[in-house]
């Protein structure tokens, strides 16, 4: 089993202990024969997704929709055992570091192919992270190449690159690689677990937008259409030579544009996975469903983010922010509104993750009113004495905004509505072209279970999924230095300490860790797997025969 790596932004409306396992209420409503029957190989399993935000290119998926389709087209290096988060490898023998972590050698398992026939070979690496690199392509995730060496000749600041090539890559023989980065990383392998990481074929850099809507991967599953906004179709890759064939016959991911409908869907075994139940059906849905529903703990976190290339919080005080965080009482919210589906977060970091220090965060995610306004005031007060948080409508975000907006007014007076955006393609488009007004809705799931994910990969100033505007030099120097550590170990505590600067500045609102509430349908031969990014290990999970 396995499933750690994931897109970061996530869409649902989400504690995290790992090794937890599903469980289920105490309905009888098709909760007793789960296990009846038997398993159909060439089975076909209905998933809830929403529409994607790009073209389905490894680089362009900073969020959970296109990297879920992704991550069944494209096999990449490493995956991460769930429980321990150990490395496993997957397409690669095997990957080293020198002694200082600057310089890895990657060598690749012999007899790979692409879906179209073609083999998989060091240089298909090689090119798909040069292409993935360069600014002309504007792939939402190419800073996650800024570690090799000549990153910046093929994706500068300003201007036109230097070169389409990163000197860090060389290629030694088919099946050999290496990689050497600018300096040392400690964690580097347990980056290469994300979709970015993948390789692509040659027929990709003859037409790249093409390729975007029909995918040619080297994964357990073939690409098979993308009907927009309504279905796409993934099926078994029969040649497969990788650790984690699939056990049934292909995916269907149909789109939904409210929770609400999807679990009507799930309920009338039109639709065997659904990606959250909606708010209305938390208290409900364990009778419901009975075994069949899902109540599992995976490793990450919502905050609502300030906007502060914007108008209101340009060189706001920090103090501003925590106030705005201490007049939010989660305790309540997550008991009263979210029916204790969710934790309160007490760290930048979620749960489950290696380097989360319980209590990190300190006093400024404790509700405490008077402290509050205190420090609003001490700030100079919140620019227009009102807010908005953004959030997408296609899940069920509505009333926990609501309840948040209302602590904020009733314990400093501060005005606070909610800003709704149709979809998750939408409210990302927005966060993307700098759009957002006040504060957005923040879900942010490991990519690897390594602190720094939570942190450099967020709120570095170059980071792909810092679109918040933040920067803070300091901040930027010890996560640095955290990476050049000489150890894994080391990387980590000193990445607790820059959580510690986070805490002072306050970069977002962290408001509670996420859990998969969710539920399956009597299509599915036994329970549905998990892995530690909340998504289900699909080609584990079982359909039965009809």
């Amino acid at each position: 089993m396995r499933g750690a790596k994931s897109a970061k932004w996530v869409a649902i409306a989400g504690v995290v202990v790992l090794g937890a396992t599903a469980c289920g209420g105490g309905g009888n409503t098709g909760s007793d024969d789960m296990n009846k029957g038997s398993a159909d190989p060439k089975g076909i399993l209905t998933a809830q997704l929403s529409e994607p935000q790009n073209p389905l290119q490894p680089a362009n998926a900073k969020e959970s929709q296109g990297s879920r389709v992704l991550r069944t087209v494209f096999s990449t290096l490493v995956d991460y055992e769930p429980g321990t988060g150990k490395l496993e490898y997957i397409n690669a023998e095997s990957v080293e570091p020198n002694k200082d972590s600057s310089v890895w050698t990657v060598k690749l398992k012999k007899g790979w192919k692409f879906h179209d026939g073609t083999p998989v070979t060091a240089q298909s690496y090689v090119d798909s992270w040069n292409w993935s690199a360069n600014v002309k392509n504007n792939q939402t995730n190419s800073s996650w190449f800024q570690d090799i060496k000549g990153y910046e000749d093929v994706h500068p600041e300003k201007g036109d690159p230097k070169s389409d090539k990163m000197s860090g890559l060389k290629v030694v023989d088919e099946h050999t690689f290496t990689i050497t980065l600018s300096g040392p990383v400690s964690y580097f392998a347990y980056k290469l677990g994300y979709d970015v990481w993948a390789p692509l074929p040659k027929s990709f850099f003859k037409d790249p937008k093409a390729a975007g809507e029909k995918p040619i991967g080297n994964g357990p599953y073939k690409f098979v259409s993308w009907d927009h906004n309504k279905l796409i179709k993934v099926r078994k890759y029969e040649d497969y030579k990788g650790p984690n064939a699939a056990k049934n016959g292909g995916i269907d991911f149909k789109n939904y544009t409210t929770a609400d409908a999807a679990y009507s869907d799930l309920r009338s075994d039109n639709l065997d996975w659904i990606e959250q139940v909606p708010t209305t059906a938390l208290t409900s849905y364990k009778d419901d469903l009975g075994k069949r529903a899902i109540d599992e703990e995976y490793s990450s976190i919502q905050t609502i983010v300030p906007a502060f290339y914007g108008k209101q919080f340009k060189d706001i005080d920090p103090k501003v922010i925590q106030g705005l965080s201490m007049a939010i009482d989660r305790e309540q919210i997550t008991k009263t509104v979210l029916h204790n589906s969710r934790t309160p977060a007490d760290s930048f970091v979620a749960r489950g993750v290696l380097g989360y220090k319980a209590g990190a965060a300190g006093d400024i995610v404790k509700f405490d009113p008077k402290k509050a306004k205190s420090l609003i005031k001490q700030g100079g007060g919140v620019p227009g004495n009102k807010i908005s948080i953004q959030y997408n409508a296609d899940q069920d975000h509505k009333p926990w905004v609501d309840a948040v907006c209302n602590s904020i007014k009733q314990a400093t007076g501060v005005e606070c509505v909610g800003a709704s955006k149709p979809t998750f393609q939408a409210d990302l488009n927005a966060r993307d072209k700098k759009q957002v007004k006040s504060f957005y809705r923040s879900g942010w799931v490991l990519d690897y279970p390594v602190n720094s994910n939570f942190m450099r990969d967020l709120y570095g100033t170059t980071a792909a999924g810092n679109t918040s505007g933040y920067s803070n030099k300091e901040f930027d120097e010890l996560a640095a230095k955290a990476d050049k550590a000489p150890t894994l170990e080391e990387t980590v505590k000193l990445y607790q300490e820059a959580e510690q600067l986070l805490v002072k500045d306050m970069p977002g609102i962290p408001l509670w860790f996420y859990k998969v509430n969710s539920g399956q349908s009597t299509n599915v031969f036994g329970k549905i797997p998990y892995g530690q990014d909340g998504d289900p290990i699909f080609t584990d999970v079982q359909v039965k025969k009809k």
